[in-house]
Formats: structure tokens, C-alpha cells, sequence
């Protein structure tokens, strides 16, 4: 197979961001020292996309002139000039040819770090005809929303202005595709072409639109705010460490009694109440180094109180909560094992006696291997022994959320805002 040549989209005006710098097309605004298409370039390099093509429009001479053929970055570019605008994807129909069989595309005013090699190796092998990367945002009340299955296929597609579930998984795609070209076998009638809405949204019907999920740094900064934000992070050193070549620092959270209020065997997701101060808690993880990991027992399910989909629905509650005040989990890990048998309406392939349940440490060590997560510098955060012995036996430290002030040895706070705020007091400390 041919080297998979990049295209860098860096067309569109930025109107939203224009009070940054006017006079200078987005993708040549500064994060740092550089531009952030220049940030773009240097990652693709990083991970050996050394042919480029950069689709140009607004203010298309600055760019060309700016960056130029690409050798200075150790890298060949070529460009495309929209002389008349067509699009976010109109342009690709104009490169096909120049394409290779697959192809990845970014946008070039967009702040990322990815290990790419590690998104390539899953579109080769889940096959499909797209590969887009998701992953949870602050803002996924105003975001377009996905739904994905356990195969990693997206099964529904709703823009931000279409009608939404009440409750919803925080997925949103992130804006960095690995394409077949068979997908501009057929150009829109449109003169100008919507990358989402009319290349990516029709491939779900057929299961064509695969989701690679990552917790790496994959930030717009479309708004001022968080072109600050963006910022901040990179002079924080985030958005290299957040890259899943590095090894990953987590703070793993139970759930019941430790994110949610505590109501015994939570089956009615009408029960399910956020605990003060937790999506502010959250929030700082996210802002953090680590990754905000929730591993949750869930013997309802074994016990046939409640079904998967029921669970899901509950955690999408809690997505949806959490996202409304700015925050988000990067992912859920569920035991659905219970060992005691003889309860009416009990699974009975469930009820055995696993590796996952905690206090035995299955979910933190599935947690490590998908996100590469040192676990001697991550935590285990919840509101039971189970929880530390987990912990413990993952080789994470612990803190046990209880109201109680005797230790045993054990680290305990009041709440999770307070324990997640020793985390990070101990981080910059050392």
C-alpha cells in the first residue's frame, strides 16, 4: 500500500475568532511560539506523514507564503487554491486523484497531539470506508452528538441543530478522519460540499463510519475563550502529554456514593442524582494531566434488576449532567458479575466469580491497557474498601471518600471535590 498522504484543510474564514487577530487567516494564529498549523504540520510529521496537501481559500496567499513547500519541517506540501469557495470537502472531489487509496484528513485550525499510528493500525483493521476520532467535550450541549455500538460502528449521527434525547452519551467527533477515496465516488449535487452532513452522516446507514476513540488533546478554538483555553494548555505542557505514546496518569472514580448519591442498587434512573460539587470536581480533572476514569460495580445487572441498555441510560444521564456544567468522564468501565446466585430473575451466565469485580483491580488493568495509563501514578478514588483494595491491587494509590476521621492507614476525605483537590495539590508539589 502507498505511503497514506494528509490532507490539511485551512479554507475557512474563522469569523467566530476574528477578534484574536483579523488580519491573519485562522490557521496561522500562534499557540506558543508557532502557528497552529505549524503545530498540525510538526504531528503529522511526528507521525510519519511526511506528503501533504493543504486546501487553501481565505487569505490563501499568507499560508502558502508562511509555511511554503514544507522543507523547513521536514515534510513535502503541495496546495490546493479554492478559487471559489466550496466548502469544508468540496475541494477533495478537485484532489482525488492525487489521493492516495486512503487518506487522512485534519483540519488545520485545530490544536491536537495524536499518536495517529495507533488510529491508521484500527481503520486497517476495522475495514471500514471512514474512520473518525471521537472523544467526550466540555461543551456537548452545542455540539453535534454520535452514537456508536460495541463494535465501534456509529449507528446514529444528530447535528447540534437537530433534536436530541434528553439524556445523551457525551461523544462528539473531534475533527480527524482516515478516508477511503471510494467515499468521493459520487460528488453532492451541492456546488459546495459538507464533509459531515454529506460524506461522513449517509455512511451510517450502511455501517460504513467506524469511531476510534481517544483520550489524547483534540481542541477547536473557534470562540476567543477557548483559544485561550487552548493556550493555557499547551504552555501547561497538556497537549503533548495527553498524546497516548506517553504513558497516561488517571484518576479512576467509582460511582454510587462517590459521583452519585448513594440509593443501594440504583436500577431507576429517576434516582440518579449527581453529588454537590462532583461536576466541578471533574472539571478539574479534566483540566488536569490525568484522565477522569469511572469503574463502577454493577451487580444489577447480574441480579437482573436492570438491563444493559438500562445502564447505559443511566450513564448517559450522568454524561449529560456533567456536560452541562462543563465536564466529562473519559470513560466507563462496569463489572456486570454478581457471584451470589438465587435471586428471581437472576442472569445466570453473570453470576460468577470474575476478575473485574472489585476489590479485584480487572477494570483499572483494562482501563491501563487501552489508554496506556502508568498506574503506579494514577489513583482510585471511591467511597468503599472494595475501592482502595482495587486500588491497591492495580498499584494506584488510594482515597476512600467517608465522613469518618479514622484512617486505618487510608487516605480519606469528605468528598470527591476535596479528595480530587489533594490529588492536584500533591501533583504540583512534587
Amino acid at each position: 500500500m502507498d505511503k497514506m498522504k494528509a490532507v490539511i484543510m485551512a479554507g475557512g474564514r474563522g469569523t467566530r475568532i476574528e477578534s484574536v487577530a483579523s488580519d491573519i487567516p485562522k490557521p496561522l494564529i500562534n499557540i506558543g511560539e508557532k502557528a497552529i498549523i505549524e503545530h498540525v504540520i510538526t504531528n503529522l510529521k511526528n507521525s510519519s506523514f511526511t506528503d501533504i496537501i493543504i486546501t487553501v481559500s481565505y487569505m490563501a496567499d499568507k499560508i502558502i507564503s508562511a509555511i511554503g513547500d514544507g522543507s523547513k519541517y521536514g515534510v513535502s506540501i503541495v496546495y490546493y487554491v479554492e478559487n471559489k469557495p466550496l466548502g469544508n470537502a468540496g475541494a477533495l472531489y478537485e484532489l482525488k486523484e492525487q489521493l492516495t487509496d486512503d487518506f487522512l484528513l485534519v483540519n488545520g485550525d485545530v490544536m491536537f497531539d495524536v499518536d495517529l499510528g495507533r488510529m491508521v493500525d484500527f481503520h486497517i483493521l476495522k475495514g471500514g470506508l471512514a474512520t473518525i476520532l471521537v472523544h467526550p467535550n466540555s461543551h456537548p450541549y452545542d455540539s453535534g452528538l454520535l452514537e456508536v455500538d460495541e463494535d465501534n460502528y456509529v449507528t446514529c449521527w444528530r447535528a447540534k441543530e437537530e433534536e436530541r434525547k434528553e439524556f445523551y452519551k457525551n461523544i462528539v467527533n473531534a475533527g480527524i478522519h482516515i478516508l477511503s477515496k471510494r467515499v468521493l465516488d459520487i460528488r453532492p449535487e451541492t456546488e459546495k460540499v459538507d464533509l459531515d452532513r454529506q460524506i461522513l452522516k449517509p455512511l451510517v446507514v450502511d455501517r460504513k463510519l467506524v469511531a476510534y476513540k481517544s483520550t489524547e488533546y483534540v481542541k477547536d478554538m473557534g470562540t476567543p475563550e477557548r483559544y485561550d483555553q487552548v493556550c493555557r494548555d499547551y504552555k501547561d505542557g497538556l497537549v503533548l502529554k495527553r498524546n497516548l505514546s506517553n504513558k497516561q496518569k488517571a484518576i479512576f472514580l467509582d460511582r454510587d456514593g462517590t459521583i452519585n448519591k448513594y440509593v443501594g442498587f440504583l436500577s431507576d434512573i429517576g434516582k440518579f442524582e449527581l453529588l454537590p460539587k462532583v461536576s466541578e470536581a471533574i472539571r478539574k480533572i479534566n483540566e488536569s494531566e490525568y484522565l477522569a476514569i469511572v469503574v463502577s460495580n454493577q451487580p444489577v445487572i447480574a441480579r437482573g434488576e436492570l438491563t444493559v441498555e438500562g445502564l447505559e441510560e443511566i450513564h448517559n444521564k450522568m454524561e449529560t449532567l456533567l456536560g452541562r456544567d462543563g465536564a466529562y468522564v473519559d470513560d466507563i468501565f462496569y463489572c456486570p458479575h454478581h457471584p451470589d446466585k438465587g435471586f428471581e430473575g437472576e442472569v445466570p451466565e453473570l453470576k460468577i466469580d470474575c476478575e473485574c469485580r472489585k476489590p479485584k483491580p480487572g477494570m483499572l488493568l483494562q482501563a491501563a491497557e487501552k489508554y496506556n495509563i502508568d498506574l503506579s501514578k494514577s489513583w482510585m478514588i471511591g467511597d468503599s474498601e472494595r475501592d482502595v483494595l482495587a486500588g491497591k491491587a492495580a498499584g494506584c494509590r488510594t482515597i476512600l471518600i467517608s465522613e469518618s476521621s479514622v484512617s486505618k492507614g487510608i487516605c480519606i476525605k469528605q468528598s470527591i471535590k476535596e479528595a480530587i483537590e489533594y490529588v492536584l495539590i500533591e501533583i504540583y508539589e512534587d
